[in-house]
C-alpha cells in the first residue's frame, strides 16, 4: 500500500513538473493499474479470509460446546458406573450367602411341594373310593327299593308307598293296614305285608332299620294303657319291630324303633284324608356308612 501511494505522487510530480517523458508516464500509468488490481484482489481475498475466519469461530464455538456437554456426560456415566461397580462389589460379596440361602428356600420348597403332591394323591385315591363307595350304595338303594316294590306288590294302592329320597329307601305303611283305631296290634294283612318285607331285608344285613309311628294331631284321651299320641305312635313301632324280629336272619342291632306323635305330617291334618296319611308306620332303610366313616377318618 505504501509503494501504491508514492508511486502515485511520483506520477503526479512527473506530470505537473514535465520532468519524464509521455513513455514513462505511460508506463508509470500501466504499473499503477496493476497495482490497483492487485490490491483489489487482495482485498477480496481479505474478505473472503474474513468469511472464512467467521464461519470457522461459529464451528469452533459449537465444537466447544459439543464438547461442554460431551464432557458432562462422560462425567455422567462415570459416576453411574462407579455406583453400579459398588453395587456389584457388594453383590459379589453377598452372592454366596445368598445363593446357599436360596438353595436351601428351594430344597425345603420341593420338599414340601412332594409332600403336598403325596398327600393330594392320597387324597385323590379317597375321594375315587368315596365316589365308588356311593355309587355302589345309590345302586344297592335302587336294586332294594325294586326288590321291595316287587315284595310288595300285592300290598301297594292299600296304604303302602315305596319310594327313594335323600340316599334312603322309605317304606310307608298307612294305619289302615296295620292298626285298627287306638290300638297298635297289628292285622293279619299287616303281618303279611312286614313278612314280605323281612324276607326282602334279611338279604341285606349292612342296612340300618328305622321304624317310625306316626300320628294325627286329634288329641288323644288317656285310656287304659295309653297316655297320649306320643305313647301309641311308640308302641305301634315297637309292634312293628317285634314282627320283624320273628324273622330269625333279621339282626336285632340293625333296627330301631321310634315313635314322632302327630309332628312329622306329611299331610294337612285340617281333613279326614290328610289326617289318614299322616296315621302311618314308616320303615327307613339307611345304607351302613361304617365303611364310608372308616375311611374318612383314616385322612
Amino acid at each position: 500500500m505504501k509503494y501504491a501511494f508514492f508511486l502515485c505522487c511520483a506520477v503526479f510530480f512527473m506530470v505537473y513538473t514535465s520532468c519524464v517523458s509521455t513513455k514513462v508516464f505511460n508506463d508509470l500509468e500501466a504499473r499503477y493499474a496493476v497495482v490497483k488490481a492487485e490490491r483489489n484482489a487482495y482485498e477480496k481475498s481479505r474478505d473472503s479470509l474474513q468469511q472464512s475466519w467467521d464461519q470457522l469461530s461459529a464451528t469452533l464455538g459449537e465444537v466447544e460446546r459439543y464438547l461442554s456437554r460431551s464432557r458432562d456426560s462422560v462425567a455422567t456415566g462415570l459416576k453411574e458406573l462407579k455406583d453400579w461397580e459398588e453395587k456389584y462389589t457388594l453383590l459379589k460379596e453377598n452372592s454366596e450367602e445368598k445363593i446357599q440361602s436360596s438353595i436351601a428356600a428351594n430344597n425345603a420348597l420341593l420338599k414340601e411341594i412332594a409332600l403336598r403332591k403325596t398327600e393330594l394323591q392320597s387324597r385323590s385315591e379317597r375321594v375315587d373310593q368315596l365316589e365308588e363307595m356311593m355309587q355302589n350304595q345309590k345302586q344297592a338303594l335302587e336294586e332294594l327299593k325294586q326288590r321291595l316294590s316287587d315284595a310288595l306288590l300285592n300290598f301297594q294302592g292299600k296304604g303302602l308307598t315305596v319310594e327313594q329320597r335323600n340316599g334312603k329307601v322309605y317304606v310307608s305303611m298307612e294305619n289302615k293296614l296295620l292298626f285298627q283305631s287306638g290300638r297298635w296290634d297289628i292285622e293279619p294283612e299287616g303281618r303279611k305285608a312286614l313278612n314280605e318285607l323281612a324276607a326282602v331285608l334279611e338279604e341285606n344285613p349292612d342296612i340300618a332299620i328305622l321304624i317310625e309311628g306316626h300320628t294325627d294331631n286329634v288329641p288323644f284321651s288317656p285310656n287304659g294303657p295309653l297316655e297320649s299320641n306320643w305313647d301309641l305312635s311308640t308302641k305301634r313301632a315297637t309292634a312293628v319291630v317285634a314282627i320283624l324280629l320273628k324273622n330269625e336272619n333279621l339282626l336285632p342291632e340293625n333296627l330301631t324303633a321310634a315313635g314322632r306323635s302327630e309332628f312329622v305330617p306329611i299331610a294337612p291334618n285340617s281333613s279326614a284324608e290328610g289326617r289318614a296319611a299322616n296315621r302311618r308306620i314308616e320303615v327307613v332303610l339307611s345304607p351302613s356308612l361304617d365303611e364310608i366313616t372308616s375311611l374318612l377318618e383314616s385322612n
